[in-house]
């Protein structure tokens, strides 16, 4: 129906503070989580579901974080482990492409991890997260125009990592169908040729191990400001693309995949889908009911939406 993002950054941002989220940061977060909840209830929103990935996951005052936001909010933030974001991920694929896909492979990179998950059913067979995001490789590893040597470097590195990972994986059957989701490897395949955003999200988007090559060569000898001029790449994440890229090419290359799919469903579709799955329509937890009315003052204390002239169900 409607959709809302703001950019934190906070994958990139723990390395700053010895493994920890900054004052700030946890601020930020704050602040975020207080906008979506507001945004969930104008919109008129039911349910809320709230959850974070690796940034948090991995911060070192991760709990004194969450309970920070749980306090200021009134939002329980649900901390996904890594191996879960792949199923979801998995899950919301195998939706979007059905049972014909058969043996389904799908790669996801987010700012902090790689997930990857391989499967015949609705869950897969074996489900991995890798902490090899592409903002963390941006923060870590790569200056900002890369030097060639870090590229060459990266490289080497992301073969060593991946490769235990890559022998649980061949050791399957062997994948009908490769898919990717997420924004880095839509704004890579976009760069390669593939169709804008703006021709809609049935349109077929592939990623080829030949062009994301080609790129690669481009797009290591440019700056972050002269990527984010590109056409189907955000300023926000035009410092993590060389990152990301490199992390895609060494793990097609790791799983021997020639041409992925690009899935408009990732994550985010998942974990709807999986709440979808175990709801009968008469339980579900409406945006902590009353008190997210009371904190967004749009309740009269009647049971009411005071706001729009719709009736809230308690």
């Amino acid at each position: 129906m409607t959709s809302e993002k703001t950019v934190l950054r906070l994958a990139e941002r723990i390395g700053a503070h010895g493994g920890s989220l900054s004052e700030d940061d946890a601020a930020e977060l704050v602040r975020t989580v207080a906008d979506a909840q507001e945004a969930a209830v104008a919109a008129g929103c039911e349910e809320l579901m709230a959850f974070a990935t690796s940034a948090v996951r991995e911060a070192d005052n991760a709990a004194e974080v969450l309970d920070r936001v749980t306090d200021e909010t009134g939002i329980k933030l649900e901390v996904l482990p890594g191996e879960d974001e792949a199923r979801y991920t998995f899950l919301a694929a195998r939706r979007w492409y059905g049972w014909s896909a058969g043996n389904l492979l799908v790669l996801d990179i987010g700012g902090g991890s790689l997930e990857l998950a391989i499967g015949i059913d609705e869950q897969p067979d074996l489900a991995v997260s890798l902490p090899l995001g592409a903002g963390r490789m941006a923060r870590t590893m790569l200056h900002d125009p890369p030097r060639q040597d870090e590229v060459k470097k990266l490289r080497e590195w992301l073969q060593g990592q991946l490769a235990p990972t890559a022998k649980q994986f061949r050791k399957l059957s062997r994948p009908d169908r490769a898919v990717a989701s997420s924004k880095t490897f839509r704004s890579l395949a976009r760069l390669t040729g593939a169709a804008p955003a703006s021709a809609g999200p049935r349109v077929r988007r592939t990623l080829t191990a030949t062009g994301l090559r080609q790129l690669i060569s481009f797009i290591t000898r440019m700056s972050s400001k002269d990527l984010g001029g590109l056409d189907g790449v955000s300023s926000a994440r035009a410092h993590q693309l060389v990152g990301g890229a490199l992390v895609a090419e060494a793990t097609m290359s790791a799983l021997e995949l020639e041409e992925l799919d690009i899935c408009p469903w990732a994550l985010r579709e998942g974990v709807i889908l999986r709440r979808l799955d175990h709801t009968n329509g008469d339980s579900h937890t409406a945006i902590q009911t009353r008190e997210a009315l009371q904190l967004a003052g749009v309740e009269d204390g009647t049971g009411r939406r005071t706001e729009h002239g719709a009736r809230w169900e308690r």
